[in-house]
């Protein structure tokens, strides 16, 4: 993983207590902390969590002050430690999607995070319900019209410095700044203002994986207490706030929710992954000759880094007089020369990166120089919501759908989503250990009560079925998608 995060601040001294000794339950009164906050969580009107670097870990991302966390090795002098994937692959955690399906479930209201890691977003959570403190590695903004720009690379600076794009709005044009903290840099007002009042209405504040030792934001869930408002901790280390919690819990933190998740008999959804990239097609006609460049890049633009692309093979499979290639350097690029009058399939598939859930995926694309093909828009939202259910349906990933086309005498422009990962969350060990508690046989689960407001029920069979079946009726072919 590149830790530039921690590389990039500038140094400091004092970065609070590092490397205290981690705390763990015992077994017996674990299982008693977790019930007590099942019942905290399913009672609470207005439920607000507050994370920190302690819901990543598991995600493959290290903490800033456990035993082994960024501070704790460099104030050492060992330097930045390792992480197991790069951190643009990074996959959120239990942790993060059991708070997406409380988010879903009406129970959790907001979300206040100190991670730069994109991990929320990136889990499905509504971005109006997320603060982040310290910015997001991933995301720019413009300083003039505050449009986010939220990437699938991470940005080359922090410290809210100006970045290598500009503003796509054509009424502004400004150029980008990252979005990321440096020590000395003030939080943001909107997402400080929006934190406070949400910890301030909260009856229920959740502090995860947290040490709570930067101010000022390590004094916005005691906020809550003003109003009568009760603070719950679940954390590895003490913390200064403990005395002022309700329940200090010391456990891991994706066992001690996915726990509170099965007690209150809601399930965790997988984590499906998609990303895109934009294919484009220019040619030239000389004599009865065409001369044609293929181009495969990212959305984000044509500089910008398709990082979960390895290499792109091309190849034509009704011409074996047509030689294939594999494109092995960005941008990926191929020029070549045809006859205008014959037609032909070019197959083109994309071989993916360390971190995603399959090896490759393969998309047909006629192509016929004496006929222009249609332009069109799809639902976006509704495309994607169909691809990645077929993909949970269906247990992997490498699924894919043309998003929308732009197609011009001399060009066509197309946008591909594909499903690179699909990743599901084991509790099987979490129900053998964890045992029902009594109040749940009384009363109506929240699962129960998401169907009755929803009208269906996530883990429905039927469901899947009509999802899978409208998905073949749109051409949404799993295997290969026809451009």
């Amino acid at each position: 993983m590149s830790l530039g995060y921690a590389k990039k601040l500038s140094y400091r001294e004092d970065v609070g207590n590092v490397g205290m000794p981690e705390i763990f339950d015992s077994p017996e009164l674990l299982h008693k902390k977790i019930e007590e906050l099942a019942v905290m969580v399913r009672e609470s009107k207005h439920l607000v969590v507050f994370t920190g670097a302690g819901i990543s870990t598991s995600s493959g991302i290290p903490d800033f002050r456990g035993p082994k966390g960024v501070w704790t090795l460099q104030h050492a002098g060992k330097g930045v430690p390792d992480a197991s994937l790069p951190f643009h692959r990074a996959v959120p955690s239990l942790t993060h999607m059991a708070l997406v399906e409380l988010e879903k479930a009406g129970l959790l209201k907001f979300v206040i995070s100190q991670n730069v890691d994109s991990l929320h977003l990136r889990s499905g959570l509504p971005r109006e319900k997320l603060a982040e403190l310290h910015g997001n590695s991933f995301k720019e903004i413009c300083p003039n019209c505050k449009k986010e720009y939220l990437r699938d690379f991470e940005i080359e600076t922090i410290g809210l410095k100006d970045t290598p794009r500009r503003c796509s709005d054509k009424n502004c044009g400004a150029r980008l700044k990252d979005t990321v903290l440096d020590w000395e840099d003030a939080l943001p007002p909107e997402e400080m203002d929006a934190a406070k009042e949400q910890c301030q209405t909260a009856d229920l504040v959740l502090c995860l994986g947290t040490s709570l030792q930067i101010t000022p934001a390590c004094n916005m869930p005691l906020l809550s207490l003003k109003n009568g408002g009760r603070v719950a901790i679940v954390n590895l280390q003490a913390t200064p706030k403990d005395k002022r919690a309700s329940l200090v819990i010391h456990g891991l933190v994706d066992k001690v929710i996915a726990g509170v998740m099965y007690m209150m008999n809601v399930r965790i959804p997988p984590y499906i992954r998609t990303d895109f990239v934009q294919l484009s097609l220019r040619h030239s006609v000389k004599k009865k000759c065409v001369r044609w460049t293929l181009r495969v890049t990212s959305i984000h633009g044509l500089r910008a880094p398709l990082s979960f692309l390895r290499s792109v093979e091309v190849s034509f499979p009704e011409r074996p007089d047509m030689k294939p290639v594999v494109l092995k350097e960005q941008p990926f690029s191929l020029q070549r020369e045809t006859s205008m009058n014959r037609s032909f399939v070019m197959l083109l598939t994309f071989n993916f990166s360390d971190g995603c859930g399959c090896l490759s995926s393969s998309i047909e694309w006629p192509v016929d120089f004496l006929k222009q093909k249609e332009s069109f828009v799809t639902d976006r939202s509704l495309l994607l919501q169909e691809l990645q259910h077929a993909a949970e349906h269906q247990s992997r990933a490498g699924q894919q759908a043309i998003l929308e086309r732009e197609s011009l005498p001399r060009a066509e422009t197309s946008i591909h989503a594909l499903v690179t990962n699909i990743v599901r969350y084991d509790t099987e060990d979490i129900k053998v250990a964890v045992p029902m508690v009594s109040w749940m046989n009384n009363s109506c689960s929240l699962s129960k009560r998401h169907m009755d407001a929803t009208g269906c029920n996530p883990g429905s069979p039927k469901k899947q079925k009509s999802v899978a079946t409208r998905h073949r009726q749109k051409g949404l072919n799993p295997e290969t998608q026809k451009v």
